[in-house]
């Protein structure tokens, strides 16, 4: 059998909170921030949580993260 591998990009990009929550970043805050209203760039500040319909995506990306 080959190793199980955790993939780099998620690794990068997601972070496992104590309560088995995962972080995540906001998109659309990179670049193109002319034409984006203040209140938009506003409410896209900080980190979010990944939804429970994704964690099954979060699990197989993460094998050894403990979720």
């Amino acid at each position: 059998m080959p190793k199980m591998k955790t993939k780099s990009s998620a690794k990068k990009r997601f972070r496992v909170r104590p309560g088995g929550t995962v972080k995540r970043g906001q998109a659309f805050k990179r670049h193109i921030l002319t034409k984006k209203s203040t209140k938009n760039k506003r409410q896209l500040r900080g980190a979010v949580n990944v939804h429970e319909t994704n964690m099954g995506h979060m699990v197989q990306m993460l094998p050894f993260a403990g979720l």
